[in-house]
């Protein structure tokens, strides 16, 4: 074995396949019993985002890896996250501001439609 590098127990990775399994058969769940609304596509981004936290954190080795990386990596998407926030916000404030300078003829172009 290289000098630096550390052997992970076969039991971790295996621990995580099948919890990815039990999550996903979740995410069917929410088809399957036929959901709608904004509790079908909450869990369904819930158990998204917990299935891809737990690959990052596993299958790719970012649990083990020192906090500086892990930062340069998960940092720059969570900025994202929140400008993305920040527009989405900002889009209704516009579409107000439509609606009062040019009257109903502006919901035309609304970002909802």
């Amino acid at each position: 074995m290289a000098e630096g590098h550390q052997q992970h127990p076969l039991g971790i990775y295996l621990w995580i396949w099948v919890l990815l399994f039990v999550l996903s058969a979740f995410s069917y769940a929410v088809d399957y019993y036929q959901l709608q609304g904004m509790l079908r596509w909450s869990l369904v981004i819930i158990f998204m985002l917990l299935k891809a936290g737990f690959i990052i954190a596993i299958f790719m080795h970012m649990a083990w890896e020192r906090l500086a990386l892990i930062y340069a990596i998960l940092l720059p998407p969570l900025c994202i996250l929140v400008l993305i926030g920040l527009m989405f916000l900002e889009a209704d404030y516009t579409f107000f501001t439509r609606l009062v300078a040019f009257g109903p003829a502006a919901e035309i172009v609304s970002p909802h439609h």
